[in-house]
């Protein structure tokens, strides 16, 4: 006896054998029930999904002579004669073949004649879609008003592709993709009934390989059990020429190191292993994909179909990728993948690589964006590292200027007392007044410095561009052009000095170099030149030449803000 197909072999009998649309066989079992059959259904859904063999479970119980629930009893006269194919009362029609007009008009002829041997003529028209414009128009009017003794089934891949006369005459049911688990369990079933092994991670990397069709997985199994009784991981990667997945991530690690070099060589290697440049990019773009749902889903249901080994190594994969690269990358796969579809595959694939390396080369958005990140990178960073190293040198410097500058203050107040002293004890009546030496600015800062002398001598040179500056500062700094709104600016030397009525000014440039870096760039871009920032204190007049009171004014620039 001939081998046959472990589908054909396995392919449900009873509404109770389809596994995965539950949603499905439970109404028409209950429809059959009830005797509430219609005249036309349509079965769509992806590919092997259970459409034809529902069909033929329906054609089998309108006409069954012993319904079970439902369920064709498989036993009666008319169960048989279905099963065996002699039932001449259900016809199949491949519509991909016969989409004509005059296939049609034959067919309508036909339904006129009662049944033969059973209750209801069954006409089955799979891939429906295919029929042309006119089939469709020469069999609207019989698939509204057939005659009670016929039952139209029609099933479609492509239900968008049906016109919408047809679809208001039918009982419409979606099937679904099959989950995993359930082809997984029924690969199991299959593999007890045969008697050969499958591992876990070989059902459930088959189950992945046939995107929710039972068919396909079946076939599959079928060429894995050819090398053998015992079917594992690395037999359904043989067997679908997927030659290991761990080339996957090692693409995806030079991806991200931008090295095209690695990246292509790799590429080289599996090209020359008969590796499909199709089946690579889309292997590629799965990849991604479980990257992307890694960082996106929180839960523990993973919506992932892969062994717990792989899926170990995406997560630590996918902690190192930011989800704006896996989408921008994700992206370009899938402008090659169509790409290829028309051009040279492998050197799509090497052009696609090389880009994702080097984003330089592409002009799109977001590789656009990668570079316009990595230049803020380079930017922050610089003038940060160089702003911390000369505040650590001015630091050093300025500490030991206030220390000699407090020293020459408190030694001038107590030869200025001594001097008053002695004054009192040589003459009680003299009352004319000794000036006060002149003291150096103190500050805690190169700034303040700046401030007092500024109190002393008044000679500065405002910055009529202040305003051209603020506005620079509005597009690249909105923080800070907002504190320096209403301000105005002096230059005294190397010194940039900043009038800014907002109490919020002193606090920021002193709380990070990037605010000072910001102020800065803005400076040189209009003044053609680079100054060192202060903020600036109008004078202040004094009225007592008290020392003490000098000493405390002069401490008192010494606060750190």
């Amino acid at each position: 006896m001939a081998y046959q197909a472990l589908y054909r072999k396995y392919r449900p009998q009873t509404f109770s054998d389809v596994i995965g649309q539950e949603h499905i066989t439970e109404t028409l079992k209950n429809e059959l029930s009830a005797g509430k059959t219609v005249h036309a259904y349509l079965f769509t859904g992806t590919r092997g999904t259970g459409k034809t063999s529902c069909a033929k479970i329906l054609a089998k119980a309108v006409n069954c002579l012993d319904p079970k629930d439902g369920d064709p009893c498989l036993e009666c006269q008319a169960c048989r004669m279905a099963a065996s194919g002699e039932n001449t009362d259900i016809v199949e029609i491949d519509a991909a073949s016969n989409n004509g007009v005059d296939n049609i008009r034959e067919l309508r002829e036909k339904v006129t004649f009662t049944p033969s041997v059973s209750k209801y003529r069954v006409y089955i028209i799979d891939e429906v879609h295919m029929l042309s414009t006119d089939a469709f128009n020469a069999l609207l009017k019989t698939l509204e008003e057939p005659p009670a003794h016929v039952i139209f089934i029609l099933a479609t891949t492509e239900v968008h592709m049906l016109p919408a006369t047809i679809l208001s005459r039918c009982q419409r049911f979606d099937f679904r993709r099959i989950d995993p688990d359930s082809i997984c369990d029924r690969i199991q079933y299959i593999a007890g009934k045969e008697g050969f092994t499958v591992t876990p991670d070989a059902a459930r990397l088959i189950a992945a390989a046939a995107d929710g069709g039972m068919r396909d997985a079946l076939s599959i199994l079928d060429l894995c059990i050819s090398n053998g009784s015992t079917v594992d991981e690395k037999t359904v990667e043989n067997v679908c020429g997927m030659a290991g997945t761990d080339y996957l991530s090692e693409l995806a690690d030079y991806i991200k190191a931008q090295d095209a070099e690695k990246a292509l060589t790799l590429t080289d290697r599996l090209y020359s292993e008969s590796v499909d440049m199709t089946r690579l990019i889309a292997g590629l773009i799965s990849h991604y994909r479980d990257l992307m749902i890694i960082k996106t889903v929180k839960s523990a249901a993973l919506p992932i179909v892969c062994s717990a080994r792989r899926l170990e190594k995406l997560k630590e994969q996918a902690a190192d990728y930011e989800l704006r690269d896996i989408m921008r990358t994700l992206s370009a796969l899938q402008s090659a993948s169509a790409l290829m579809q028309r051009g040279n595959r492998r050197c799509e694939m090497e052009m696609t690589l090389i880009k994702l390396c080097s984003p330089a080369l592409s002009s799109d958005i977001s590789s656009l964006e990668l570079r316009v990140r990595a230049l803020e990178k380079a930017a922050y960073s610089a003038p940060a590292a160089q702003f911390r190293k000369e505040t650590a040198e001015t630091g050093q410097q300025n500490t030991q200027n206030r220390n000699d500058h407090i020293a020459e203050d408190r030694n001038s107040i107590i030869n200025k007392n001594s001097e008053t002293k002695d004054s009192e004890n040589n003459g009680a009546g003299d009352e004319t007044p000794h000036p006060e030496p002149p003291s150096k600015p103190s500050a805690h800062n190169e700034a303040d410095s700046i401030q007092t002398e500024t109190r002393t001598d008044g000679t500065l040179t405002p910055v009529k561009q202040w305003r051209n500056v603020v506005e620079i500062l509005k597009t690249s700094c909105p923080l800070i052009a907002g504190v320096l709104k209403d301000s105005s600016a002096y230059i005294k030397g190397q010194y940039l000095l900043i009038d800014a009525p907002n109490s919020q000014f002193r606090s920021l440039i002193n709380s990070g170099g990037v605010y000072r870096d910001r102020i800065r760039a803005a400076a040189r871009t209009v003044l053609g030149e680079t100054y060192k920032l202060g903020p600036y204190t109008p004078p202040k007049q004094t009225e007592e030449s008290d020392p003490l009171a000098a000493l405390a004014d002069k401490l008192k620039n010494l606060e750190i803000n």
